[in-house]
């Protein structure tokens, strides 16, 4: 997090390049495979694991006892491909979208909350039906525009989940736990941190660091209990909070953390704010994370990193073919960009996590800093050879 505020913008993850219209509550009147999927209280079941590319159709049946919701990822379980919401208790719903040859995962999320249950892998095979992207420009940019909003608002919804979590410890003094899923669940609010920062007081309650405190102004939010949670890293003399205090900062955050999910529900974003988000995710990784001033006590940089690029990875992934179509050399050279950086990201990598910040060497720093302004280059045309 920054003192000042962006516009809404981001960077992210690499997976599926290929634009993927999709139509939730069409009927499959096209040629096209078709496909069932069984939404249960524990489970999400799709007929088959694999499909030819083309037109597809999705039958959703909700056999639990919850509203449930049917997700199409893209191959790095991220990005919405398609999806279809609020399905009821013994509602069936349809979603027909337009595949190209590659690799999916689907999931359902009974009670539309936290992360999906039931992921698997879905392959899309090759086929002879041609499978075009749309060619009339506006309609591929609204289908950016409203799967970048979806992906938005699902990645808010884990992070009200984590959070819940992550605050119920640590107002109970579970330290442990609090400390175990500080990353990964700080790492969905990452992913969408610019469109955080459109939300002027809401950013800086939820993730302002001290180093950008004001005089008088009032501490809370992530960072706040990150030096709690790691005092043996604050200054001489740090006195942990008093049980009272923890437990107005907890519930401050699951607050907070609910006020912006109310808030991305009605959002819409049109393309330079989806490129200019991309960029601002790069700025932010370039001022906090690769420096190691973000996660000053904790010490995770290296997950927020990573999150910052998986958010700018899926808002170019969302654009690319648009891109294609009017720079194929910029479209080529940041596919290139993105894949070094993402290579030396993974070179980091200890289990489901990353190698603490002041673990790295001083020339594993320089590299992750040098490839970040590599990127950062031709990611700064991107708005420019889109839009104008």
């Amino acid at each position: 997090m920054r003192a000042r505020l962006l516009p809404l913008t981001a960077v992210s993850a690499f997976g599926l390049f290929a634009l993927t219209g999709c139509v939730a509550n069409a009927p499959a009147d096209s040629a096209g495979a078709s496909l069932t999927v069984d939404s249960s209280t524990d489970g999400c079941t799709v007929s088959a694991g694999e499909a030819p590319a083309g037109n597809l159709s999705f039958s959703i049946t909700n056999s639990g006892d919850q509203v449930t919701e049917f997700y199409l990822l893209a191959d790095d379980g991220l990005r919405i491909v398609g999806e279809a919401e609020n399905i009821g208790p013994g509602l069936t719903r349809d979603l027909v979208v337009q595949l190209a040859e590659g690799q999916y995962v689907t999931a359902c999320k009974p009670g539309m909350t936290g992360d999906g249950i039931g992921k698997a892998g879905f392959t899309v095979t090759a086929s002879a039906q041609v499978v075009a992207v749309d060619e009339d420009l506006e309609a591929q940019i609204e289908t950016a525009n409203v799967n970048y909003a979806s992906y938005v608002r699902d990645q808010v919804a884990q992070l009200v989940t984590g959070t819940d979590t992550f605050a119920a410890a640590y107002s109970a003094g579970d330290f442990d736990t609090a400390r175990g899923v500080y990353a990964s669940t700080r790492s969905h609010w990452e992913r969408v941190e610019t469109v955080a920062e459109s939300f002027g007081d809401l950013d800086p309650q939820l993730d302002l660091r001290e180093a950008d405190l004001e005089d008088g102004q009032d501490w809370t939010g992530w960072h706040a209990i990150e030096k709690d949670l790691w005092p043996a890293d604050a200054e001489a003399g740090f006195a942990a909070y008093p049980t009272e205090e923890r437990q107005r900062l907890a519930g401050l955050l699951v607050q907070d953390t609910a006020t912006l999910n109310e808030k991305v529900q009605t959002l819409s974003f049109t393309l330079s704010q989806q490129t200019n988000g991309a960029i601002g995710l790069l700025d932010e990784v370039a001022t906090g994370k690769v420096t190691g001033e973000e996660e000053f006590w904790s010490h995770t940089d290296l997950w927020d990193f990573q999150a910052n690029i998986d958010g700018a990875a899926v808002l170019y992934a969302g654009v690319r073919d648009i891109l294609v179509d009017k720079d194929a050399d910029l479209a080529d050279s940041l596919d290139a960009e993105f894949a070094a950086l993402q290579t030396l990201l993974d070179a980091q990598r200890v289990g489901d996590g990353f190698t603490l910040y002041t673990d790295l060497s001083a020339a594993e720093i320089k590299a992750l800093a040098d490839q970040v302004n590599a990127l950062g280059e031709p990611l700064n045309q991107l708005t420019a050879s889109l839009v104008l």
